[in-house]
């Protein structure tokens, strides 16, 4: 990518937002535009962020033998009437609808209601059985309390996905499944998460686990010990039965040394036992040639969510301790290397617009900052802005064909050439 074509100047940050200084550098420099609270819209790298996790999140539940499928987000009120969940949506403000003279349209805040309608129509036989679909795509919530940007918007991505099984045991056996490929896909991305103990709340269901990124940022409490591993939302204590529940299905007895931390969620997984099935008459023909329902599991990562969490992970600060730009993990940046150059040297010029070809003639994606009238101290600065886990800088200091190549977050640096530059990419 040519930064030119894109029409980036150098921005000076200014009252960045403390808490949120990550997604409030993406503002102010355009790669985030907000149209109102909780509605935003992506530019190229942050875009193309947001389409690797997402490939991440597809080729790793892929791998743990899910299969992929996609739901309309606008769908008839009759299925969420179906269901019993409309007048509830709709009443508590959640829901966003539509009449026409067709009759009456939901945006879809979530994806029970649609996935066991898809369902019931593959997976009419035990033989059929077990199965985890999943799709990655947008829902809606009236969110009256937007907050932290991407983090609760009333629009968002969302990898949604459930299971449906022929008994508890089983069901059992596919949320472990599922669990495993969450733990890999936050691995992949660079996010370290702790699954601890849940409420299901308004989903019902058995049991549930929350993934959990210990952030400042977070709007959630939790109970946790580092060293065994164990935690759990504080909503837990409020259950009467709490001791039980703690005991019965997680194993935990004694919480005497869980420390209250802040935290982030990023993903939960239900097992919703035969709640949905039962409610929306979602059955199969079982070995005894019987109607039985199916037995349900609930799964779910919010992509845009993610997204800011990484971000704001990623944010570094320059020698004053102020935020000044991110380093983005080499798994999920877009573009590996930036060129900067002195566009006034005609030399120079040409040496950065033959790095640029070689490199992404060999399939690696690269910056070439090739804009006019930006000194090359504001270009360097513009690395960090845009995430670029490496640069070169070719200025009056580049000699011959030697290149030297510095680790944005390091500050290491090596002289190399842009043959020895593929292959390190």
């Amino acid at each position: 990518m040519k930064l030119s074509q894109t029409g980036m100047g150098s921005t000076k940050l200014n009252n960045l937002d403390e808490m949120y200084p990550g997604q409030s550098i993406l503002l102010q420099t355009g790669q985030l535009v907000q149209y109102s609270a909780g509605l935003f819209g992506y530019n190229t790298i942050p875009l193309l962020v947001k389409r690797n996790i997402e490939k991440i999140i597809t080729e790793t539940l892929n791998k743990y033998g899910c299969i992929e499928v996609l739901l309309p987000t606008l769908q008839p009120d009759t299925i969420w009437k179906n269901s019993g969940r409309y007048d509830n949506y709709v009443n508590d403000g959640t829901m966003l609808i539509t009449e026409s003279n067709k009759g009456t349209f939901c945006l879809a805040p979530t994806g029970e209601e649609a996935m066991l309608e898809f369902a019931r129509e593959k997976l009419k036989s035990y033989k059929n059985l077990p199965v985890t679909y999943y799709q990655i795509g947008e829902k809606y919530r009236n969110e009256i309390r937007t907050r932290g940007y991407l983090l609760r918007g009333k629009a968002f991505p969302m990898l949604d996905a459930y299971s449906f099984d022929i008994n508890e045991e089983e069901m059992a056996k596919s949320y472990k499944n599922v669990r495993s490929a969450f733990l890999e896909i936050f691995e992949k991305i660079g996010l370290k998460v702790i699954p601890i103990v849940a409420d299901n709340g308004a989903m019902g269901g058995k049991r549930s686990e929350e993934f959990m990124l210990i952030s400042s940022q977070g709007e959630d409490k939790i109970l946790y010990d580092e060293s065994t591993g164990i935690g759990l939302n504080t909503e837990i204590l409020e259950r009467k039965d709490y001791k039980e529940y703690l005991k019965n299905e997680y194993g935990i007895e004694d919480i005497s040394n869980l420390k209250e931390i802040r935290t982030m969620e990023l993903g939960h997984i239900f097992q919703l036992g035969t709640r949905y099935s039962e409610m929306m008459n979602g059955k199969y023909i079982n070995q005894d040639g019987k109607e039985a329902y199916y037995y349900m599991g609930c799964y779910g990562i919010g992509v845009s969510r993610t997204v800011a969490a990484l971000y704001e992970q990623c944010v570094v600060k320059d020698k004053k301790g102020e935020a000044c730009g991110f380093v983005l993990p080499k798994s999920v940046a877009p573009y590996k290397l930036q060129i900067v150059v002195k566009q006034e040297n005609e030399e120079k010029k040409k040496l950065a617009e033959e790095l640029y070809n070689t490199l992404t003639s060999n399939g690696i994606n690269v910056i070439l900052d090739d804009r006019k009238n930006i000194t090359l101290g504001a270009k360097i600065k513009d690395v960090k802005i845009l995430g670029t886990p490496y640069m070169v800088v070719i200025g009056d200091k580049q000699e011959g064909e030697i290149l030297e190549l510095e680790n944005s977050l390091t500050g290491e640096k090596i002289e190399t050439t842009a043959k020895e530059i593929v292959n390190i990419l």
